[in-house]
């Protein structure tokens, strides 16, 4: 694997959350002032995707006192806590640039009848712990080892009176046939 993959293989994250043009969405954003550290809530809609891999971004449109502010977020930050869908758009666009050219009710996309409010998530890697499954496998492999041919053969002993109570069934089954018979005869 070439050095530069290899390192933003890294710097990817495990779960990025299902994103559509159109929906609107709180994206928590760590924001560091001095020495504090504390989660700012920007609700929008998304007007544009763009990129792939760890350079993915997200554009965030909304309109704040009257003016139109646009955040761009990378998908990969690990300053983008959570990103939340509160309403799912109808957009038959790829990018929503008509949007800036809209005041009030008409700056809004119409909402998906019917959709459902789900935060899907992409799993884009897995973690793998080297440690975890190779002791499972092998401990599994002891397990069927370690166990004798005589301890199976007593196993299925034990299973077999359970056999045994189907046929005294099946025998009051012919019982209830043969009286069947006899009164069809009679008849």
């Amino acid at each position: 694997m070439d050095i530069i993959k290899s390192i933003e293989h890294e710097q990817l994250k495990n779960k990025i959350p299902e994103l559509k043009i159109g929906d609107t969405v709180r994206v928590h954003v760590r924001i560091k002032e001095g020495n504090k550290e504390r989660i700012q809530v920007f609700e929008g809609i998304i007007i544009k995707k763009q990129g792939g891999g760890l350079n993915a971004t997200f554009t965030v449109r909304r309109i704040s006192y009257g003016v139109g502010v646009e955040k761009t977020f990378l998908v990969h930050s690990p300053l983008v806590e959570k990103v939340e869908v509160v309403r799912v758009g109808k957009a038959r666009r790829a990018k929503l640039y008509y949007l800036r050219d809209r005041v009030g009710k008409s700056a809004k996309t119409k909402e998906k009848v019917g959709a459902r409010i789900e935060t899907k998530e992409i799993t884009v890697k897995e973690e793998i712990v080297p440690g975890e499954s190779e002791s499972a496998e092998s401990a599994e492999t002891a397990e069927v080892v370690e166990a004798p041919i005589e301890e199976v053969k007593e196993e299925k002993k034990a299973e077999a009176p359970v056999e045994e109570a189907k046929p005294e069934e099946a025998s009051a089954t012919e019982e209830v046939k043969e009286e069947k018979s006899e009164e069809d005869k009679k008849e």
